[in-house]
């Protein structure tokens, strides 16, 4: 998978729904880096995996002015039972109609237990608080995601 976007372009705006916040737009996040990570479904092993180590991650990358957005296809109703079961702290966005996954290039052809589909690829996009993606991450591996994150955010502040 290869989005088409890079380091340095302008991060594609949005007014998506939470489950938990209302609606989230990204010029309200100005000034602040925004973790906006794709997972293709909720309440699943890999997702719960990284949903989970952002979670435990989540008061340290508070402390380097960041906020985390989970994004994938499932319905608010969906959301909201997979954050309360597993106690997320951040919202997630329902983009049902694959809108918010086009702009960043990450809906694509998958392939699941020998059957092909369209689905979010896991990946990662933090938006820098000049609204640039700062950093890209095309293709995700659940486990350790968070703590990557989370150290290049660290490494930020020495740059």
């Amino acid at each position: 998978m290869s989005t088409n976007l890079n380091e340095g372009d302008l991060a594609p705006g949005f007014e998506m729904e939470s489950d938990n916040a209302g609606t989230i737009r990204s010029e309200e996040l100005r000034g602040k880096y925004v973790i906006l990570y794709f997972y293709p479904r909720d309440d699943t092993p890999g997702c719960t995996t990284e949903a989970c180590s952002f979670r435990d991650s989540s008061s340290e990358i508070a402390a380097e002015g960041a906020v985390v957005l989970g994004v994938s296809t499932d319905s608010l109703r969906s959301h909201e039972r997979f954050r309360r079961k597993h106690g997320l702290p951040f919202p997630l966005l329902s983009d049902p109609d694959h809108r918010l996954a086009d702009a960043y290039g990450v809906y694509s052809p998958r392939k699941f237990m020998g059957r092909e589909f369209m689905g979010v690829q896991r990946s990662t996009f933090v938006i820098g608080p000049d609204g640039r993606l700062a950093k890209v991450w095309p293709e995700v591996k659940p486990a350790g995601h968070a703590d990557e994150v989370l150290a290049w955010l660290r490494s930020q502040r020495k740059s």
